[in-house]
């Protein structure tokens, strides 16, 4: 069986589907530039790395312009941001993006899809209540390879590294950073990535430190050389970040919004805080740093819990399930 997979670069989605072409025989991933996007009908011109594919898988932005006669489409929705909520969240030439054209785009793939995933119940419950959709979507958890993100050897002394790792958007809660790094104890610093994004935008803060745009080979060196995690996200469809932490074996402070409460226990493997409640990041941080058994028994609870939940091995099988019964 042979699956085709075009995707952009650059995002979690991309990573999900790499992961899939490393383990599951047949499937090939297909990469393009995102600028390719600006003008969608040059995507239906990519070179096919696969003659005659049994499946087509990709993301229902533009598996439009991907669907083949005769061959069945899967589409995974790794986000949704589509929804009125997103607004205020969004620049005006998102928003117009993503009222027109590519709510279009969704829309069309929904209709052409032979079966539709998504990466979390949250994200399968927003997409049929805002496209009033009626149809079966199946959730398949993104995996995280536990043999690469795995617990380092924890620091003794020193600074409290807190991480954010993610793009440098309004909707990861970039905008709150600051604001949170002010309320901290003297002993903590926020460690962030910036992504896509090279322009930081943030205050050069003394406990606020730039990291830069950090391969993603990089990024299980870098969960091991932090404390927490700090998610203040707006919007998740998954949480990638979130999942590949808590393999990493640390806490996760995080937003409770949208997937994050099918990620992180709320007492058990972290804190979810209100959103935008700079007041409760900070002080869940603050406790955190001041309690080492704390961490570590947060941490090896996550490592465990995705081990169960988030495996790489479970989110192969069930592609690898979907596939078949399709074919």
């Amino acid at each position: 069986m042979k699956i085709y997979s075009p995707m952009a670069t650059g995002n979690g989605a991309f990573v999900a589907h790499s992961l899939l072409s490393r383990n599951l025989p047949g499937y090939h991933l297909q990469e393009y530039n995102p600028y390719l996007t600006i003008f969608p009908p040059l995507l239906s011109c990519l070179p096919s790395i696969v003659n005659a594919p049994d499946i087509i898988h990709s993301t229902p932005d533009y598996a439009w312009f991907f669907r083949r006669h005769k061959i069945p489409l899967v589409i995974t929705f790794h986000n949704y941001v589509l929804d009125a909520f997103m607004k205020r969240y969004s620049s005006f030439l998102q928003r117009v993006h993503y009222l027109t054209d590519l709510k279009l785009f969704t829309r069309g793939a929904l209709r052409n899809a032979h079966t539709i995933t998504s990466v979390s119940h949250y994200t399968a419950s927003l997409v049929k209540e805002d496209l009033h959709f009626d149809g079966d979507i199946k959730v398949i958890y993104n995996g995280i390879d536990t043999n690469l993100f795995l617990p380092g050897q924890k620091r003794s002394g020193g600074r409290i590294k807190v991480l954010f790792s993610g793009n440098l958007t309004r909707r990861k809660g970039a905008y709150l950073l600051a604001s949170i790094a002010e309320k901290l104890d003297k002993n903590i610093v926020i460690q962030y990535t910036t992504g896509l994004r090279t322009k930081t935008g943030l205050p050069g803060l003394v406990n606020l430190e730039n990291l830069g745009a950090i391969p993603y080979e990089r990024m299980p060196e870098i969960y091991q050389q932090a404390d927490i995690l700090l998610f203040p996200t707006v919007r998740e469809g998954f949480g990638l970040a979130a999942a590949e932490a808590m393999a990493c074996g640390l806490p996760v402070v995080a937003t409770n919004c949208s997937s994050l409460p099918e990620l992180v226990v709320d007492g058990k493997g972290g804190y979810l805080c209100d959103l935008e409640d700079i007041g409760a990041f900070a002080r869940y941080i603050n406790a955190l740093a001041c309690s080492p058994q704390k961490r570590k028994e947060m941490g090896q609870f996550n490592r465990q819990k995705v081990i169960d939940d988030f495996s790489l091995a479970r989110m192969v099988n069930g592609y690898k399930e979907l596939f078949e019964s399709i074919s």
